[in-house]
């Protein structure tokens, strides 16, 4: 079986979820060479993977053509974890999806991570767009996705239709969710389960709890493991993370008002203007983030671990300035990266009691 190496707080991997956000007076190209930047010092800085989401018709977002940013990043990295948080499978036929990840596997090796979602990831008008009929219902995710798991394992004798590349890749599948019915459906076939806590926090403990009791061991993994989205803006001291979150607090709720866009610029004091309802939505998207130097990066991390007790942490951080993201994901690499030696730490303190 494949299994995800990891053993409570002290062995907790972390990751990067990259929306390549387009900023203001900014275009896509710059976003996605910013995200092969941001990949390689990840990489060096100890990340377990990065991710990228496939969203359309989003003026804000580059990363429409997943499996080609993932091909991109993967070609200008050598050794962390590439791969789709997520494909939305609605959009697409099982078979596709196969042959481009299984070629991506192909060309880059064990280093490819398939996630998979059950929602088009952009509005009605364009998921017609997409060729698609509009007239799939939830009922059909969980029969696809186990087609897709079909074509990347072995092909069996006589199998009338092969994914080339692809047959025999055992590509990772992890399911996502932000709702219940992925955690359910992870247990159910026995995958990992990565859920949207960085922007729906509200079902996340309820979540854990039906994936990690649902869970039934596969041939890829054998005991539940779980990735939590979570929103990062770290910086060398408190005022200047402040500042730099305001461009993600502006996105989300241009977005909550029907008015997604590009990426906005910072503004000095901007929290101070918004009224109640603004407020709220600010309140619901800090429940699963971090704000601050190091020091409260940490406490915020660390309590979010005890309480949830997640195999995995994805980050995401949409900051404007690229070199203050860059800051921004490094200061977080070594907070977590502090919280292993001292979980490390504390583990061999409790294997020596436990003898004694």
């Amino acid at each position: 079986m494949n299994q995800e190496n990891t053993q409570g707080g002290a062995m907790t991997k972390f990751s990067i979820l990259d929306l390549a956000p387009i900023k203001e007076g900014g275009d896509a190209k710059q976003a996605l060479n910013e995200s092969v930047e941001i990949s390689q010092c990840a990489e060096s800085w100890g990340y377990s993977r990065y991710w990228v989401a496939e969203h359309h018709n989003m003026r804000g977002i580059a990363s429409a053509a997943t499996s080609l940013v993932i091909s991109h990043i993967a070609s200008n990295t050598r050794s962390i974890r590439v791969g789709a948080g997520g494909i939305m499978l609605p959009n697409h036929s099982p078979l596709i999806i196969a042959e481009q990840f299984g070629t991506l596997a192909t060309l880059h090796g064990n280093r490819i991570d398939l996630g998979l979602g059950r929602a088009p990831g952009t509005d009605q008008n364009t998921m017609l767009a997409l060729r698609r009929s509009g007239t799939e219902d939830v009922s059909q995710f969980p029969r696809n996705v186990v087609e897709l798991q079909h074509y990347l394992k072995p092909a069996e004798d006589n199998q009338p239709i092969i994914a080339t590349p692809g047959e025999g890749t055992n590509v990772p599948i992890y399911i996502l969710g932000s709702s219940l019915f992925g955690a359910q459906l992870a247990g159910m076939l026995g995958l990992p389960f990565a859920f949207a806590s960085h922007f729906a926090p509200g079902a996340l403990q309820q979540a854990l709890e039906i994936y990690r009791n649902s869970f039934k061991p596969s041939d890829q993994l054998e005991k539940p493991y779980s990735i939590l989205g979570f929103n990062i803006c770290a910086a060398d001291n408190h005022d200047t993370a402040v500042f730099h979150r305001t461009s993600s607090i502006k996105s989300i709720i241009r977005l909550r008002q029907g008015n997604p866009g590009k990426l906005p610029r910072p503004e000095k004091n901007f929290e101070e203007k918004l009224n109640e309802s603004q407020r709220q939505v600010v309140s619901q998207m800090s429940k699963c983030s971090a704000v601050g130097d190091a020091e409260n990066v940490e406490a915020a991390i660390s309590e979010f671990l005890q309480a949830t007790s997640a195999d995995e942490i994805i980050f995401n951080c949409s900051i404007f300035d690229h070199e203050a993201r860059l800051r921004s994901y490094e200061i977080t690499s070594q907070v977590m990266n502090g919280i292993r030696r001292d979980g490390r730490k504390n583990d061999r303190k409790e294997a020596r009691s436990l003898y004694s």
